[in-house]
């Protein structure tokens, strides 16, 4: 009974403190702040992130609270670019902004808008448009609103975000090439390129863009050029980013050096590349998606959030799903420990620390993005393990989390191999924290919301073997 009255108040809280975040403007809730932390400086925590605010959607949406996510939606299609560049310093048309706030010029109030330009290091926001395709469609799925996602507006920017993500590129592979920090990982860790985050998003942003197309003549060619990706993507993911025992031992026999389009090592990657601590690491059942891929180069480090949301997605096979999940089982002291979960494995230090994040005093070892504990991705965790029938590995890690989360103020993220301590520059009252953690117990306890969020294998896109 005391557990039980405990938990009743852990989700009391929660919603208590998730109600309070929220934004409002012109009399209409539109939002919520990323954190309430009153010790620290605010800087950008008292804006709304479209990536941070997607657990609080969901959270609104399941708890029949649409009317917040239908505003946010309706201003964050206002505040999307649609004038062309008048230089290159301006962001392209299409592109949706990392945060806006609210402000006030002689008692009138208007939303502030940054695509970048003001943010820590001037990172671009690539994921803010692929997150906010998804809640669309988790929107409409929730509502059976198909005016909105159909009105000409809606329309127009869907089409404005997929062509710049299905455009004319110098690339020669289907995934979306980006530059470091473009996604949640938003200091430098080596991410420029091809990134599991960004290519996981892409594929869910491409799936539900095509559910909220309309199919006239202008829907149908997007539908057309979509269906030609996904094949293509799911082909390259599946294949070339896909590391089990069987994939290493291939890889460390690897010839380099070769020519043609038959070859095998088609990314020229040299088996030297392999990092000891994987030949150790990787268990005889189990495996995952790289971090990143390209000519000469393979990220080995497993990253949590794509590797989750490929689950959610249908990106990988069954098997390939499983032996994600298999790993995670495997190495809960490595991933889980103390506290759900980390954001990325290994962290990296020493010289190779100082190259790749400039010495960065906050993305240390084991702290933030470079190996830190982050209690938000337990809801992707959650609907990854409820979509492939593992919920005890998901209820293990929410049983981990509840014992701290509400003692320790919902933080950011902690710090440690094993996440005992709470992030040295953590937000206390992390809305997405907050959030993470309710829409967990809320997709637990309601499974049939999983389809908000997740898709089935698809079966429109075109096969590739390319």
């Amino acid at each position: 009974l005391m557990i039980l009255i405990a938990k009743e108040t852990i989700e009391q809280q929660a919603n208590r403190l998730l109600e309070k975040s929220i934004i409002h403007y012109q009399q209409k809730a539109v939002g919520a702040v990323a954190a309430a932390d009153s010790e620290r400086e605010a800087l950008n925590y008292d804006q709304c992130f479209i990536r941070d605010f997607i657990p609080a959607a969901l959270v609104f949406l399941i708890q029949g609270k649409t009317d917040i996510v239908y505003n946010f939606l309706i201003e964050t299609v206002g505040l999307q670019k649609k004038k062309r560049r008048v230089d290159c310093y301006q962001p392209p048309i299409g592109l949706m902004p990392a945060s806006f706030k609210v402000e006030s010029l002689e008692d009138e109030q208007y939303l502030h808008a940054d695509f970048g330009d003001k943010a820590i290091g001037r990172v671009t926001p690539i994921d803010s448009c692929l997150w906010w395709i998804i809640l669309l469609r988790a929107y409409t799925k929730a509502t059976g609103d198909l005016e909105l996602a159909q009105s000409d507006n809606f329309q127009e920017a869907l089409a404005f975000i997929l062509e710049i993500c299905l455009g004319p590129q110098f690339e020669m592979t289907p995934t979306l090439l980006v530059p470091d920090g473009a996604c949640m990982i938003d200091r430098p860790m080596g991410l420029s390129g091809h990134p599991l985050e960004i290519q996981s998003l892409f594929y869910l942003a491409l799936r539900a863009g095509r559910e909220m197309l309309v199919r006239n003549t202008e829907g149908e060619i997007l539908v057309d050029k979509i269906n030609n990706r996904l094949g293509s993507l799911v082909y390259h993911l599946q294949n070339y980013y896909w590391l089990d025992l069987t994939k290493l031992n291939q890889i460390h026999r690897y010839q380099s050096e070769q020519f043609g389009e038959s070859v095998v090592n088609k990314f020229n990657i040299y088996p030297e590349s392999i990092p000891y601590w994987l030949t150790e690491w990787m268990p005889d059942q189990g495996g995952y998606l790289a971090g990143n891929l390209g000519p000469g180069k393979m990220d080995f480090r497993f990253f949590s959030l794509g590797n989750l949301v490929a689950i959610m997605g249908s990106l990988t096979t069954e098997r390939q799903s499983s032996d994600i999940l298999n790993l995670i089982e495997h190495r809960w002291s490595d991933l889980v420990s103390k506290m759900p979960i980390k954001l990325c494995y290994p962290a990296i230090s020493g010289l190779e620390w100082r190259i790749i994040t400039g010495c960065d005093p906050k993305n240390t070892p084991w702290s933030y993005h470079n190996g830190g504990s982050w209690p938000v991705l337990l809801w992707m965790m959650m609907a990854a393990c409820q979509k492939m029938g593992r919920e005890d590995l998901a209820d293990r890690a929410m049983a981990i989390a509840e014992l701290r989360l509400a003692q320790d103020d919902w933080p950011e993220y902690y710090d440690g191999k094993n996440g005992r301590l709470i992030g040295k520059s953590s937000r206390k009252f992390q809305t997405w924290t907050i959030a993470g953690w309710l829409l967990a117990k809320l997709l637990r306890e309601n499974p049939r919301y999983l389809d908000l969020v997740c898709f089935e294998a698809d079966t429109e896109a075109i096969a590739c073997t390319i």
